[in-house]
């Protein structure tokens, strides 16, 4: 099952060296050319030689979204990612959509999709027996990139993957 990305969750993933944990989860991963300038793929950051390897291997593939109206209306409250992401995700006809920012997780649900975060996809390692601990992922991710998390939150993450009592 492909799924369409924004930027953070990609770029969080391929920082705390899992990257593949989205191959694992949805073979195929579509990013459009507006993700790929916000990857800043031409630089050294921690985990983008990652990110340039699984474009290379063609399991993270760049597609440009046909709705440039579609678009234009999403870019009146999201990002450019998360616009064209979605934009690409209708295009398509995927419904799974990877994206962690509030505004845009809504604006795609209300859109008809099924947004998930780099949260879920750690859960579901962990279900999957691929992640020993979300906890330390979620540490990685803080220390890496500067994920926020609450703390409430936090603890009800790790209750639901086993590892909070």
């Amino acid at each position: 099952m492909p799924a369409v990305s924004n930027t953070s969750p990609i770029l969080g993933l391929a920082a705390i060296n899992r990257l593949e944990l989205l191959q694992k989860q949805f073979e195929n991963i579509l990013i459009p050319p507006a993700v790929v300038q916000e990857l800043k793929l031409d630089t050294e950051f921690t985990g983008t030689a990652s990110i340039r390897q699984a474009i290379k291997e063609e399991w993270i593939r760049v597609q440009t979204p046909e709705n440039i109206h579609l678009i234009a209306s999403l870019r009146l409250d999201l990002d450019w990612g998360e616009a064209e992401a979605i934009a690409l995700a209708l295009d398509k006809g995927i419904s799974a959509i990877i994206m962690d920012e509030r505004d845009g997780r809504t604006t795609a649900k209300a859109m008809g999709l099924s947004p998930v975060g780099v949260i879920g996809i750690l859960l579901r390692a962990k279900k999957l027996g691929d992640v020993n601990s979300v906890s330390q992922a979620l540490q990685a991710l803080k220390k890496n990139v500067g994920f926020f998390i609450s703390k409430s939150f936090e603890e009800e993450v790790l209750k639901e993957a086993g590892e909070f009592s």
